[in-house]
């Protein structure tokens, strides 16, 4: 198996450490792992791509790139010039933290593997949930190591795949907890936390000039039974599908009955 990795925290940061170990465990001796990272932290910038100027790409040691871009970006120089043949699967993270709930829709961790499903190759986000339980380990990626590596093949051999147009890919938040204390695994819903909202924090600076911080929100407050945030607070790894069809099913319904004319 030819796996591509990438994050949204940097080419430097430890969360790519533990993917690495990860893809290589699943990968297999006569598998390959191929990287291509930012250059420069990326978190927040969704499913950002750098269309509009060209990304200069280095490389670091074999199968190892930076590129100044974003993860998609990444996923989308991995596929279409860095890797050496056909890529089976791209895992993105470990992020440092969580991205469920609304935090995952600014994720690019998450926008990583997005792109991943656009081009027609299965992706997997991976992150790992910063909580009392796990900030002050030596090792905070604990759950991550101990049991990625497991959730990601049952992933690439059982979960569906499919899709006639939008390809699935998969979210997966890792408690936290230390290892030995991870739940199982649950496939749950994306979850709404109410007040996970980002916001602003102005400033001024010592000149007078004024200027903006975004600031997030408490990431502790867990969202409904069945989603991703309870599940990891109660000491579960949590999986969700996803696809990039923004749709709204239930409510085009009720649309229709609006705008009548279209009979297309």
């Amino acid at each position: 198996m030819r796996i591509l990795i990438t994050n949204d925290d940097g080419i430097g940061a430890p969360g790519l450490v533990v993917l690495h170990a990860i893809a290589e465990a699943v990968a297999g001796e006569d598998g390959e792992v191929w990287t291509v990272a930012p250059a420069f932290e990326q978190s927040g910038v969704g499913h950002c791509i750098n269309y509009v100027k060209p990304s200069m790409m280095q490389k670091i040691a074999e199968r190892r790139f930076a590129l100044e871009g974003s993860p998609a970006d990444c996923v989308l120089a991995g596929l279409g010039e860095i890797v050496d043949g056909p890529v089976d699967l791209v895992l993105s993270g470990v992020n440092r933290g969580n991205n469920a709930g609304e935090n995952t829709v600014y994720s690019g961790t998450i926008g990583a593997a997005m792109e991943a499903a656009l081009q027609g190759v299965p992706g997997i986000a991976l992150s790992q949930f910063y909580g009392p339980g796990n900030v002050d380990l030596d090792d905070p990626f604990e759950a991550a190591s101990g049991h990625g590596a497991t959730v990601v093949r049952r992933l690439v051999e059982e979960a569906p795949w499919g899709g006639e147009t939008y390809k699935l890919f998969y979210n997966v938040n890792f408690p936290p907890v230390p290892g030995d204390r991870v739940e199982g695994i649950a496939a749950v819903a994306q979850g709404y936390r109410g007040d996970g909202r980002m916001g602003v924090s102005p400033q001024t600076a010592p000149s007078g000039r004024r200027y903006l911080w975004i600031s997030g929100s408490a990431q502790g407050e867990a969202t409904a039974d069945g989603t991703d945030v309870k599940a990891n607070m109660d000491g579960w790894i949590s999986v969700t599908p996803m696809r990039c069809d923004l749709t709204d099913q239930a409510a085009l319904g009720d649309l229709r009955a609006v705008f009548t004319d279209y009979e297309g």
